[in-house]
């Protein structure tokens, strides 16, 4: 097989359900990335030399450099806003209840923290909102999306990327107008909210929607001529099915939802892709009527999420970003040859027809053997041309 086309116009021609030379590949997102650790040991397994750069710390997520991607084949690369001219934030080493601590504050004013002894995530230990009444909303001090220092010498960036290289170019995650409501109130907080006052949640919602619109007035400004893939999402789903009330979303979240996504569509060519991890396939149909154009990360093992299924029902009206292997048991646990026949399996059915792009489901976490990374994005590579 070779190929016959760019990565760029590979992914937009998957992005459009057209057929390309081969399955775009991707690597390297807040969503589609990979942790430190599995990155170290990557490198040291491909003699790669290469100094860690954390691009999302509360994942603590490196940033893979250009040998990395391009042994890989990755046809994609992102650029990311930065934060408001008013944030002043950064990793402080605290001591707290006999251990070390690095405690991150975001600018909503949210703490993430990650103990030294174990270094691996980073979770929430602070909800700022979490004893906050409705009127105490609209008294918080929001960071204002429009900021402008949050975009400054993006559209270089872009614009780099689009004269200088063949790859498509994707935005960081944004647009997460729900999930930042739990983690400002606290999920067992939020989801008593959602049940006994949800004029709350709407007046939050609110707040978030905003920002997130203002953000995008800035970003788009600067750079919606140029990226071809935009990043939105909140996690809607879990193992089992969705995480709250069907209704609620309906209700509450959709109507916001759907007016973010129709003023990115408004202002930008870009197609909309979306993530959302777990069972939901309940939420498809509406992620469609809102005017998304991709899903990600397609968690094929989770209920209800049968690959087949899913490209029966859905391929010709939304495409598949993920949904390459299964990474809660055969990637962590299986052997090079069963990571390889996973990601056949998968590709043969998601590629059909094209609107498919390959990722792992979700980030390359710690733990996982060099060698099933390796059989994993190879696989795809091999298995992923059109005939």
């Amino acid at each position: 097989m070779k190929e016959t086309m760019t990565s760029r116009q590979r992914v937009r021609a998957a992005i459009n359900h057209e057929i390309p030379d081969r399955v775009p590949i991707d690597l390297g997102g807040n969503q589609t990335g990979i942790h430190k650790l599995a990155y170290e040991a990557l490198c040291k397994h491909l003699g790669i030399s290469d100094s860690v750069v954390i691009m999302d710390a509360v994942q603590q997520l490196a940033q893979p450099c250009e040998k990395v991607l391009e042994r890989f084949h990755v046809d994609t690369r992102y650029i990311r806003a930065g934060a408001g001219s008013d944030y002043k934030g950064g990793v402080v080493i605290k001591q707290r209840d006999g251990r070390t601590w690095h405690d991150l504050t975001d600018e909503f004013g949210i703490t993430w923290s990650m103990p030294d002894d174990q270094k691996l995530y980073m979770d929430i230990s602070h909800h700022p909102l979490a004893n906050a009444t409705i009127r105490d909303i609209n008294d918080y001090p929001f960071p204002r999306g429009n900021d402008p220092a949050r975009f400054a010498g993006l559209r270089e960036r872009a614009m780099m990327l689009r004269k200088e290289t063949p790859y498509a170019v994707v935005t960081g995650i944004s647009g997460v107008v729900y999930e930042i409501c739990w983690y400002l109130r606290g999920l067992e907080q939020w989801f008593m909210d959602m049940l006994l006052q949800p004029s709350f949640c709407e007046a939050l919602m609110e707040q978030t929607l905003k920002f997130w619109l203002d953000w995008f007035k800035g970003f788009l400004d600067e750079v919606g001529d140029i990226v071809d893939v935009i990043m939105i999402g909140d996690d809607l789903a879990g193992q089992s099915g969705p995480l709250f009330n069907p209704e609620f979303y309906r209700k509450v979240v959709k109507p916001r939802h759907k007016k973010l996504v129709q003023y990115i569509r408004s202002r930008t060519n870009a197609k909309i892709w979306y993530h959302t991890c777990g069972s939901c396939m309940t939420y498809i149909p509406e992620l469609i009527d809102n005017g998304v154009d991709i899903l990600n990360p397609v968690q094929i093992t989770a209920k209800n999420m049968d690959p087949q299924e899913l490209k029966n029902k859905f391929g010709k009206k939304i495409v598949f970003w993920g949904g390459g292997c299964d990474s809660q048991k055969t990637l962590p646990f299986g052997t090079p040859q069963e990571v390889e026949n996973d990601v056949r399996h998968n590709v043969e059915i998601l590629k059909a027809g094209g609107g498919y792009v390959f990722n792992n489901i979700h980030n390359i976490q710690a733990g996982v053997p060099a060698e099933n990374i390796v059989a994993m994005f190879d696989a795809a590579y091999k298995f992923g041309f059109y005939s």
